[in-house]
């Protein structure tokens, strides 16, 4: 007896299990699933999908928090319109999946218009990022023939390395080596060390860089690039409304000097800066 109530009460747990997995399933389904860092993506929130290791555009800052110049632009296009802003760092690999889903909103992060033109609905370009060198101020070097027969640095999948592998490889032909780099502060501590040259680099990285390390007087932009590209805000296709909200915005901040004083922030160049 004791031992068929023990099989009847062992079947009840089982179902109530079976019963609680069911209802959790559903209650996913609906978007009731629990997140730590769950916000609801709806009309009063804007979710902005970023990489958090690129800064000066997106990344996390001493205390933990994420922040940048895009993430900046983004918080206050938020507060504009009343909308609850979330920075959402994703695998940038997963970008187009995640903008796909619905679980952001946008693509908000030195996000280069050249080349993906039909692949998102884009804001009007805001940002011209040109791919530059920095040397140091002692080498004496001020042009890009003065690389000629230098060691030079990058960082690896750069819009910089794909330039002078791609279009301007007559470029990189005539330097000693053109080595790639895990990051950017990388190419900067052996730029310094004297074990390169020069550093292939986003313009708006090197001011960052060389503000950051008070080093203005350590390092130079040589005022040649190699190349450019327009930075831009992506959304998924068809999201017109959430577009052109956006720019509106975007404009609003522009003309009151809102993009200026942000970019003077982070120590990106006021040269760089498109407005319509």
């Amino acid at each position: 007896m004791k031992k068929k109530i023990g099989i009847i009460l062992a079947l009840v747990l089982i179902s109530c299990m079976m019963v609680g997995t069911a209802s959790a399933g559903l209650f996913d389904f609906l978007g009731g699933g629990s997140s730590n860092n769950a916000t609801a993506n709806n009309d009063t929130t804007l979710i902005v999908g970023f990489d958090a290791e690129f800064p000066p555009y997106g990344f996390k800052d001493a205390n933990g928090s994420y922040t940048g110049f895009d993430l900046d632009l983004a918080k206050e296009v938020s507060n504009r319109n009343n909308w609850t802003f979330k920075a959402q760092p994703i695998d940038w690999d997963a970008k187009d999946a995640e903008l796909d889903s619905g679980s952001i909103d946008c693509i908000w992060n030195g996000f280069t218009i050249d080349g993906r033109e039909n692949d998102y609905l884009w804001s009007n370009p805001y940002f011209d990022n040109k791919q530059v060198f920095v040397v140091k101020k002692e080498a004496g070097i001020n042009n890009i023939s003065g690389l000629k027969d230098k060691i030079v640095e990058t960082q690896k999948d750069s819009s910089a390395l794909a330039a002078l592998q791609g279009g301007n490889k007559s470029i990189a032909d005539t330097f000693k080596t053109l080595t790639e780099v895990a990051d950017y502060n990388t190419g900067f501590m052996d730029l310094e060390s004297g074990a390169c040259d020069a550093v292939a680099i986003d313009v708006g990285v090197a001011e960052y860089q060389i503000t950051q390390k008070n080093a203005t007087d350590k390092f130079v932009i040589l005022n040649e690039s190699i190349t450019t590209e327009k930075y831009g805000v992506g959304f998924k296709k068809g999201n017109t409304e959430l577009k052109d909200q956006v720019q509106k915005t975007l404009d609003e901040m522009f003309k009151d000097g809102t993009v200026a004083k942000i970019a003077q922030k982070y120590g990106i160049s006021q040269d760089a800066l498109i407005q319509k």
